[in-house]
This record gives C-alpha cells, structure tokens and sequence, in this order.
C-alpha cells in the first residue's frame, strides 16, 4: 500500500523541489509539504538534521573532488571549509584562491588573515572572526 499511496501523492501534488505557493498562496516545498508559518507548516527537528546531514555530506564530497588534499585537514580546519561552502556556495569558498592555497600548504595564519579580509568577513564579521579563529589555531570555536 505505501507503495502506491506514494505514487498516488506524488501524481496529485506533484514533487518540486524547491519552495513555491500552493493553489492557496501558501508556502509548499516537495510533495505537497506545508512549510508556511502562517498556516501552521514547518519542518520537524529530525527532519532539519536529516537535511543537515544530507548537506554536509554533499559539501564534504564536493570538496574533497574538487580540492583533493582537504583529506590532509584536521577536522576543526576542514569543518571551516565546509561551513565556508555552506554559507557561499562551493563556487564561492572556491573563489578564496590564495586563501586555499595557504591552507594547503599548513599556513593557517596567513589563511585566517585571507579570510579576515575579504568581503565575505564585511558582510558576516562575527562569523567570519570565529572560522578564522578556528582555522588560525585548529581549534573549536
């Protein structure tokens, strides 16, 4: 039966993969899903971490093709890049050249100082100043 209850739901609503207004102007995403506020819709917990973990493991494998020696990392370093590539995108932290570069190479404090003054730290300052930090010491913030 779930088998073609899904199949049933997924004819009828449709699966789109991103938000959009339903035929009553609410926000939906997915099958049919409320996500409105307004109407009493959102996401459970388990279902924030399982999107979470599904992102982490997306961003962990985009970098590891694309900046292959990040295996090289300690965790708390690498954690800072894959929150860079969550914040702005792999696009964006891969704009950070000379940034990688130093971090490849182990010269984190030239790194953090990269980091510190591009415009991703004007735009997110305290944000910035705490991956910094972490990738300056290789600590936890």
């Amino acid at each position: 039966m779930a088998t073609n209850v899904r199949e049933m739901l997924i004819r009828e609503e449709g699966s789109i993969p991103y938000a959009y207004k339903d035929s009553l102007g609410y926000l939906t995403i997915g099958v049919g899903r409320l996500i409105d506020k307004a109407k009493g819709g959102g996401l459970s917990d388990d279902e924030i971490s399982y999107l979470l973990d599904n992102d982490i493991k997306r961003i962990r494998y985009e970098l590891a093709v694309q900046l292959p020696w990040v295996d090289q990392l300690d965790e708390p370093r690498l954690a800072v890049l894959i929150g860079m590539a969550f914040q702005m995108g792999m696009d964006g932290l891969l704009k950070f050249v000379n940034t990688l570069a130093c971090v490849r190479y182990g010269h984190y404090e030239d790194a953090a100082n990269g980091m510190q003054a591009s415009l991703w730290a004007k735009q997110t300052p305290e944000r910035a100043a705490r991956m910094a930090a972490q990738m300056r010491f290789g600590e936890w913030k």
